[in-house]
């Protein structure tokens, strides 16, 4: 088996100027997931990229791909799989409309104990962009709007630690609710982050700038039929099985592809109304997963869930 670390994307576009660079980046084999509207023939140019066709997505499993269905991001889930079969020890999940820097490979630092700074806040569940004072508030894409109501008080302590996954940021147009970006005039943010930091409470990450290591990404799945939390509840489950995360400096700038956040907003209403009842029950029993999904959405998870053991 190979013992290469993978990058994971999904596309419905033409190979982009992110997707070039991606596939340039030494140590790191990328891997694009294709779906029925992608221009096929242009990928199947590419030497240095492993692109998987609809075709390809189906043997690998035809029930999983008859469960999630077509036209989706969490199409990415087939690329899990596949670098996960392949002996991946570290799997990266990014979008295709991020530009990443020069320096993203050697911002790796998951394979190893790091001292981080670590905020211990008095809200139940921490967001990680609360740390930077913009002159226009922002908070990451499905954080509980609840928590917004509570005065946050921080205390910070250095510690040595080692995670599983590693939630790099994004500079310029930053991945936040659709209900704050309907406030945001041009976003254009720099995250000036100068430490490596995490937090004693569990904090949303999405699947735009993320690597996660082997036993991880075993658990981790973009569920379908939840709208735009497909990461981000992924993303408290996980944490719920005790799995740990940092967030880093910005390796990549995001050139945003076509958005209705009118659309956005409609996607991420089940996570409006249910983001804190799903943590809450996550943090008691990490199976109450089910009780939050669509009986598609779970049976397909309970297939990836087969598809990796």
């Amino acid at each position: 088996m190979s013992t290469e670390n993978y990058i994971v994307t999904t596309t419905i576009f033409k190979p982009s100027k992110a997707l070039d660079l991606f596939s340039k980046i030494d140590g790191w084999k990328l891997i694009v997931v294709g779906d029925l509207k992608t221009p096929h023939d242009l990928y199947h140019k590419y030497k240095n990229i492993i692109y998987l066709t609809p075709s390809d997505q189906i043997k690998i499993d035809k029930n999983l791909s008859n469960l999630i269905g077509w036209n989706c991001v969490q199409r990415r889930n087939f690329g899990y799989i596949y670098a996960y079969k392949q002996g991946a020890k570290f799997v990266a999940t990014v979008d295709d409309d991020n530009i990443p820097y020069d320096f993203w490979a050697d911002s790796f630092k998951l394979d190893k104990k790091i001292k981080i700074k670590k905020y211990y806040t008095n809200r139940k569940v921490f967001d990680p962009i609360s740390i930077f004072k913009f002159k226009q508030q922002i908070w990451h894409r499905g954080y509980p709007l609840q928590e917004l109501e509570i005065k946050e008080v921080l205390k910070i302590r250095f510690k040595n630690e080692k995670f599983d996954v590693q939630a790099n940021l994004w500079n310029k147009n930053p991945d936040i609710d659709a209900i704050n970006r309907m406030n945001i005039k041009k976003p254009n943010f720099t995250f000036p982050v100068k430490q490596a930091y995490a937090s004693n409470k569990i904090s949303p990450f999405n699947s735009q700038n993320t690597i996660l290591n082997r036993e991880c990404i075993k658990n981790y799945f973009l569920f379908p039929f939840v709208g735009r939390m497909d990461d981000i509840w992924a993303s408290y489950y996980v944490q719920s099985l005790g799995f740990k995360v940092f967030y880093d400096k910005p390796t990549v700038y995001q050139d945003r592809n076509a958005h209705s956040i009118y659309q956005d907003f409609i996607l991420e209403d089940l996570g409006y109304k249910n983001n804190m009842n799903l943590i809450n029950s996550l943090l008691k029993n990490p199976n109450k997963i089910k009780n939050f999904l669509p009986e598609r959405s779970l049976k397909a998870f309970k297939r990836y869930q087969e598809i990796m053991k």
